[in-house]
């Protein structure tokens, strides 16, 4: 299975991303932003959490506009496979390929800290891994992690099963407890929390593993 790790200037979980991948047992090509091509043969695109151009604007508006984000876009767009983690996440919703938006956080606080999260689906490749309804322990690091979108939007995600995860104690005002929401054809998932920096002992945890475990198996068969 080959993974592509995004690099943005500001981007400081590209490593962690590609380890993770790596340990899991995926072959990984980092990507820059620069860029405007994925490789050859790329079954999944990672974008990374950071702070990405500084976070100027938006978090995530100025990566959405750069030359391999059309690429991610494309890669998307033809059913690939993307995974989105913290700045990943906010980059996403710009780009439009995720609903909502992420938020200042509500207490206006920048918030690092391990957090429980309760997996809402195991239908996804991302989260089959883990039992639905079942609780897992991963990092958040963030400052604007406050996901918002429509009502009717937040119907949709609920009504077709694409929140992926949901805070047990919200840390940030998300809506609906919102940790994680899944694309419509669930090949996508942009997440706040960070699985790569809970993925083996050393960490102090290794919820994040069968993410990335599940992933490598089911696109290596696929």
């Amino acid at each position: 299975m080959h993974a592509a790790v995004i690099v943005f200037p500001g981007s400081n979980c590209d490593r962690d991303l590609a380890v993770a991948f790596e340990r899991a047992g995926a072959r990984v090509s980092m990507v820059w932003h620069k860029d405007t091509s994925m490789p050859e043969g790329v079954d999944i695109v990672g974008v990374p959490g950071g702070f990405s151009y500084g976070d100027y604007l938006r978090c995530g508006a100025i990566a959405a506009n750069s030359p391999i984000c059309r690429a991610v876009v494309a890669h998307a767009d033809k059913g690939g496979y993307v995974l989105g983690v913290c700045n990943g996440f906010q980059i996403l919703t710009e780009t439009g390929i995720l609903p909502g938006a992420l938020l200042r956080n509500a207490g206006l606080k920048y918030v690092c800290k391990p957090v429980d999260l309760r997996v809402t689906t195991d239908q996804s490749v991302f989260t089959q891994g883990y039992k639905a309804g079942s609780t897992i322990t991963v990092p958040i690091a963030h400052h604007d992690g406050n996901y918002f979108a429509d009502e009717a939007t937040l119907d949709r995600l609920q009504a077709e099963d694409r929140v992926a995860f949901t805070y047990v104690q919200n840390p940030n005002g998300s809506a609906r407890d919102i940790a994680g929401v899944l694309s419509e054809n669930r090949r996508v998932l942009g997440m706040m929390p960070h699985p790569e920096r809970m993925a083996e002992p050393l960490h102090g945890g290794s919820d994040g593993a069968a993410m990335f475990a599940g992933l490598v198996r089911q696109l290596a068969d696929a």
